[in-house]
C-alpha cells in the first residue's frame, strides 16, 4: 500500500491511496476458499464446489465485498500512518479499481484542529453552598405528612367536607345505557383534589354514610374509548363511608414510617434532598461562567462537517420552520458546544483523565438504589442500550474535567439561603439570559472518534 498527502487546505487533507492489485488478489482467493465451504450447487458435493465455479457465478459480488474490506482497512492504515486526528467521517473517491487491476482512490479527511490551551489560572467563578434553614425542613416535613395522609372514620351522621375521603361505588350510564367500565366498587377519592372527574369532588361534599348520590360529570377528551369521550354521565354513588384524616404527629414514629431512624435523622435527610436540588442547579450555573470564559479566551478553527452534524443532532426532532427561524442561533450554539466539547478533551487528554468501566458501573448501582422498586428496569435500560453506557461514561468523564477545572482556577465558596439560590436560579433561567445551559458538544462526552469511511 503506498500513501501520499495529495493536498492540505486549512482543516482539510486529502490522501492518495494505491493499493497493489496484487494484494486484492489474495483476498479474492481467501474469500473464495472461505465460500466453498459454505456454497452448495447442484452437481457439487458440499465443500467441494470448484473456486473457479463459485467465482465464475458470484465473481461481481464477492470482489465488491473483497473491494469494500480492503478499503475499509487500508484508509484506517491510511489515517494512522499519516497519524491524522480525524473529524467526522472521511468520503471516498475512487479512482481506479476492477479486477486485475491495482485499486487507487483519494480519502478525503477533516481533520481536528491543533488546539493550544491556555492557562486557567486567571479565571473566576463562584461556587454556592446552600443552607437550608428550620422553617424550610418543617415546612417540607409538613408537606410529605399531607402526601401521607392517613384517615379514619367520621361518625355516620357527620356530613363530607373538603378534604375527607369518601369511599362509594358507583353505576354510570349515558342516555341511561350502561357502557363498559361504567362500574365501580369500593372507590375512593378525597374531596377537594378533583383527581377522579372535573367537578364530581364538589358534588359530593355534604355527603353522609350510607346516602344515595346522583350527580353528573363529563367523561374527559382522552377517554380510552372514543365514543365515549366528552360524553355527559350520570353516576348513582352509594356512599359506603366517609373519612376524615388523622391528625399527623411529625415525630419519631412518623419518622420510622417514611423510613428514618428518628425524627432528626428524618431532618437530615429532608435537608441533604433540598439542598441537593438546590445545588443541582447552581452547579450548572457556576459550570457556565467557567465555560464561557474558556471559550471567549480561546480560539479554534472548527471543521464544517462538524458543525453540520452537530446542527442536524440538535434540531432533529424540530419542524423545519423552526429551524430555519433559529438558524443563526443554532449554528452559534453548534459552534460553541463544539468548541468547548474539543478544549475540554484536550484538556482531559493532557491531564490523562480516564473514566473507568469500574466507575461506570458504580454510577449505575447509584442510579438503582435512588429508584427504589425501579431497579430492574433501571438495570435492564443499560443492559439493552450499550448507547447509554457510553453516554454516562462521556458524562463522568466531562465532570472529572470541570472538577480539575474547578481546582486551578479561582474559585469563591459563597454560602446562601433557599431564597437567594431561587433568586439566582430564576435570574440564570430567564428567556434570552441563558439559551446555552449545554453547552459542550457530544463530542466532549464521547473521546473516541469515528473512523467510520464514506464514499462519495
Amino acid at each position: 500500500m503506498k500513501v501520499e498527502v495529495k493536498s492540505k487546505k486549512g482543516l482539510r487533507t486529502i490522501l492518495s491511496v494505491a493499493v497493489d492489485k496484487k494484494k486484492i488478489q489474495t483476498k479474492m482467493d481467501e474469500r473464495l476458499k472461505e465460500l466453498q465451504k459454505e456454497v452448495a450447487l447442484k452437481g457439487f458435493r458440499p465443500g467441494k464446489v470448484p473456486p473457479e465455479v463459485i467465482k465464475s457465478q458470484f465473481g461481481k459480488s464477492i470482489y465488491g465485498e473483497v473491494v469494500d474490506k480492503v478499503l475499509r482497512e487500508t484508509s484506517t492504515k491510511a489515517i494512522d500512518e499519516k497519524k491524522l486526528k480525524i473529524a467526522g467521517q472521511p468520503k471516498i473517491d475512487l479512482k481506479q479499481f476492477g479486477e486485475g487491476k491495482d485499486l487507487n482512490y483519494e480519502l478525503q479527511i477533516d481533520c481536528l484542529p491543533s488546539v493550544i490551551l491556555k492557562g486557567f489560572d486567571k479565571f473566576k467563578a463562584t461556587s454556592f453552598k446552600v443552607k437550608v434553614d428550620n422553617n424550610t425542613i418543617d415546612e417540607k416535613l409538613k408537606e410529605i405528612s399531607n402526601q401521607n395522609k392517613q384517615f379514619e372514620d367520621k361518625k355516620e351522621n357527620e356530613k363530607a367536607i373538603s378534604g375527607d375521603q369518601v369511599v362509594f361505588n358507583y353505576v354510570a350510564t349515558i342516555d341511561g345505557n350502561k357502557f363498559e367500565g361504567s362500574e365501580g366498587k369500593g372507590v375512593q377519592i378525597e374531596l377537594g383534589k378533583d383527581l377522579f372527574l372535573k367537578g364530581f369532588d364538589e358534588q359530593l361534599v355534604g355527603v353522609k354514610k350510607n346516602d344515595t348520590k346522583i350527580l353528573d360529570a363529563i367523561l374527559p377528551s382522552n377517554h380510552p374509548k372514543k365514543e365515549l369521550a366528552n360524553k355527559k354521565t350520570r353516576f348513582e354513588c352509594k356512599i359506603l363511608n366517609i373519612k376524615k384524616p388523622k391528625q399527623i404527629k411529625i415525630d419519631d414514629e412518623f419518622a420510622k414510617l417514611m423510613g428514618a431512624k428518628d425524627i432528626e435523622d428524618l431532618k437530615s435527610l429532608v435537608e441533604k434532598q433540598i439542598s441537593g436540588q438546590y445545588s443541582q442547579a447552581l452547579n450548572s450555573i457556576t459550570k457556565k461562567e467557567i465555560l464561557d470564559q474558556i471559550e471567549k479566551s480561546h480560539q479554534v478553527d472548527l471543521p464544517q462537517n462538524l458543525i453540520d452534524q452537530e446542527i442536524l443532532m440538535m434540531t432533529q426532532n424540530l419542524k423545519q420552520e423552526d429551524k430555519e427561524k433559529h438558524k443563526t442561533n443554532n449554528e452559534k450554539l453548534a459552534k460553541s458546544r463544539i468548541k468547548l466539547g474539543l478544549l475540554l478533551n484536550e484538556y482531559g487528554e493532557k491531564n490523562n483523565l480516564k473514566v473507568s468501566d469500574d466507575e461506570v458501573r458504580n454510577e449505575i448501582q447509584k442510579q438503582i438504589k435512588a429508584m427504589p422498586g425501579q431497579e430492574k428496569m433501571v438495570l435492564e435500560y443499560y443492559q439493552k442500550n450499550p448507547s447509554a453506557s457510553q453516554s454516562l461514561k462521556g458524562s463522568l468523564y466531562e465532570e472529572k474535567i470541570m472538577e480539575l477545572i474547578k481546582s486551578k482556577i479561582n474559585l469563591t465558596s459563597k454560602e446562601i439561603n433557599t431564597k437567594e439560590a431561587e433568586k439566582i436560579i430564576a435570574e440564570f433561567n430567564k428567556p434570552n439570559v441563558n439559551t446555552e445551559k449545554s453547552k459542550t458538544s457530544s463530542s466532549t462526552k464521547n473521546k473516541s472518534k469515528s473512523k467510520k469511511i464514506s464514499k462519495k
